[in-house]
Order: structure tokens, then C-alpha cells, then sequence
């Protein structure tokens, strides 16, 4: 769910979004009409800060949709033909020129089916959402984020409809829509939960880069201060200036998750004894418990085993359980560290432990 602490990660969206084409698809007929109430209150903030909609009504009454329209203020229009027809990109295009929102009859359809992929392509949409009576549940649970190539492993043994919603969306991501939602329609506020929080509350299929761990860039400085700040403040980081990760830029790796900062970890090497240090480990408080540090420790190891160094090691006091029982990690005395790392460390009067990790 959206935290509401994380005001920057949901500003984030505001330029992204606009002037941008979302299609969203509604099994209006199937949803409780507080959720839909709410959904549509939603769709008007979006045509608010600009976003350029599409509203597809996969089942219910059409009229009942538009006029509802109305009523929230969303600037609407309905189109003439439905959504599957030939001419209907033409006239979409031609509503949306005149800075209103689309209202098309999609009820032939399916959700994701290859007329409604063919229409969101034509549209030049970056989003495909469908509001639904179910939402897609893998082993239970809903799975927030699925890479279309991946997606017919993950489809694999689940139940039919689930399955076959996944499939359709990896397969509209490889025909041309970069991202498809498929949302629980009957949960309050999904949309906004959806499309304002890193990890969502549906499931997402994408095509392009959603998660990654990627090099520190010079612009990601003052971020990367300003997260880490409140472990600094706490003594569990050392402390660090803009010169201090500036002069050693190349050894500090950030996940970021749709292009925002959300952790971060470093990898300070020493040559000489054949080591290097995994430090600067920490996650944005609002993403922790999602297994995200351990991913980072994970990144910096790999990148230790490209380069030949057969050990890492850790300092650390209050993250000593996550190093040991997670990782793997075995304490060892402070002389088992770099010459230099010992003296740094024993002029800092901190009372770290050591933990280290032979690499296979």
C-alpha cells in the first residue's frame, strides 16, 4: 500500500503521467458500486494532473458509466463505435485532442484480448489496466511485478484464469504496451494504490526495466545522503559527505524501482589483501521487509566474484543477525582486516563486529 510518508516517491509519478495515454478497462457490471465510485473519483484527480484516459466498459451498462462520469466532473465523451472497431483510434484520437476522456463500449471483448492490445497500440498508451472482479493470484498471493518474459513460467501450474490473464499480458507487453496492470476492481482506492507506490497492490507485466540495482550517477548524490541519513543520524552508518561518495562514485551501487532511489550498497576494495569491504548497506524504511537488502549484499558479492576477490567482509553492530543467519557470514577478530580498514576503524571509537563470506 501506498505509505503516506513517502510524499517524494508519489510526487515522483506527477511528470511521468502527464500527457501520457493510460487505456483502463472495467468490468463495471461486476464491482461494488463504492469501490467504482471511488475509482472514478480517482480517474478525475489523473485527468486532473493531465493523464490522457480511455475508459473501456467490459460489461454493465455504458450509459450508467458515462453519466457517473459526469457526475465526478471527469470531462468525458463517449465513443460511437466500440473500442474493437477499425475506425475507433481515429475518433479516440480525435476526443482526446479536444482534452477530454474517452468512454468506449468494450463489452465484446475480453480483458487484454488482441483487439483491445490492438486499440492500446494504437493509441500509443503506456499503461493497459484492467479493474476486475478477480484479481490474478499466484499460489494465493498477489504477485506485484512479473517481467513478460517470465511470465508463462510464473503462469505454470496456476489456475486457469489467472494463468491465461498473465499469458495475455505478456503478450501485449511484447507487441507494444510497455506496462499492463491487472487490478482487484472491488478494493477502494486500487488504482491509486496501484499506480503511486514502487511495488503496487496488483499485479504488474512489464516490458521495460521496472526493478534494478545500477551504479551510483553524480545526480543520485543528495539522494543517496538524504536516505541514509537516518542511520547515520542512529550510528548505524558511517558517517559520509557529497566528496567522500563522490571520490569513490564507482563503488557504490543504488536499486532503484521505476527510476526511484530505494537502496543502496557499496563495495570498497582492497587490493592488496585480496578483500573488500560490503558497506553502506541500507533500505528506504518504507520498502523495507521485502528481502531488498539481502538482494543489494547479494549485487556487491557478485561484483566481488567478476573481479577475482575470493572475500568480502562486513562491519556492522546492529545488523550482525542479517549478515550472520541470512548471508552466511562468520565473525571473525578485527585482525583479520585490512591494515588500513583496522586503523580507520579503531580511530573511529565505533564498536563494530567483523563478518566474512568466502565467495564460491
Amino acid at each position: 500500500m501506498r505509505e503516506q510518508s513517502d510524499v517524494r516517491g508519489v510526487l515522483q509519478y506527477v511528470p511521468q503521467f502527464r500527457g501520457r495515454t493510460f487505456v483502463v478497462l472495467i468490468e463495471v457490471g461486476l464491482l461494488p458500486e463504492p469501490a467504482l465510485a471511488e475509482t472514478l473519483l480517482d480517474l478525475a484527480a489523473l485527468e486532473g494532473l493531465g493523464v490522457r484516459l480511455i475508459l473501456g466498459v467490459l460489461g454493465g451498462d455504458l450509459e450508467d458509466l458515462y453519466d457517473w462520469t459526469l457526475e465526478c466532473e471527469i470531462k468525458a465523451a463517449r465513443l460511437k463505435v466500440p473500442l474493437g472497431d477499425p475506425g475507433a483510434v481515429d475518433e479516440a484520437k480525435a476526443i482526446l485532442g479536444r482534452g477530454q476522456t474517452v468512454v468506449a463500449d468494450a463489452s465484446s471483448n475480453d480483458p487484454l484480448d488482441p483487439e483491445v492490445v490492438e486499440f492500446a497500440i494504437g493509441m500509443g498508451a503506456v499503461k493497459l489496466i484492467a479493474l476486475l472482479e478477480e484479481a490474478i493470484l499466484i499460489d494465493g498471493q498477489p504477485v506485484p511485478a512479473v517481467r513478460a518474459a517470465e511470465a508463462g513460467e510464473v503462469a505454470a501450474g496456476q489456475p486457469a484464469k489467472a494463468a491465461a490473464l498473465l499469458r495475455a499480458a505478456a503478450a501485449a507487453c511484447r507487441r507494444g504496451v510497455p506496462r499492463v496492470h491487472v487490478l482487484n476492481g472491488k478494493q477502494q482506492g486500487v488504482l491509486v494504490d496501484e499506480l503511486f507506490s514502487n511495488e503496487g497492490v496488483g499485479t504488474m507485466v512489464h516490458a521495460d526495466a521496472y526493478r534494478e540495482i545500477r551504479p551510483l550517477r553524480d545526480e543520485d548524490i543528495p539522494e543517496l545522503l538524504g536516505m541514509i541519513g537516518r542511520s547515520v543520524r542512529r550510528t548505524m552508518l558511517v558517517p559520509r559527505n557529497y566528496e567522500d561518495i563522490h571520490l569513490r562514485l564507482a563503488d557504490y551501487h543504488v536499486m532503484s524501482i521505476d527510476d526511484n532511489v530505494v537502496g543502496c550498497v557499496a563495495l570498497h576494495e582492497y587490493p592488496a589483501e585480496e578483500t573488500a569491504e560490503v558497506a553502506c548497506v541500507y533500505v528506504k524504511m518504507n520498502h523495507e521487509g521485502r528481502g531488498y537488502g539481502a538482494e543489494l549484499v547479494a549485487h556487491a558479492e557478485a561484483l566481488a566474484r567478476s573481479r577475482g576477490i575470493p572475500e568480502v567482509f562486513a562491519l556492522t553492530n546492529r545488523a550482525a543477525r542479517f549478515f550472520q543467519d541470512q548471508l552466511g557470514y562468520e565473525e571473525r577478530e578485527w585482525g583479520a582486516l585490512p591494515e588500513a580498514r583496522r586503523l580507520q576503524l579503531e580511530a573511529s571509537g565505533r564498536d563494530s563486529r567483523g563478518f566474512w563470506k568466502r565467495l564460491p
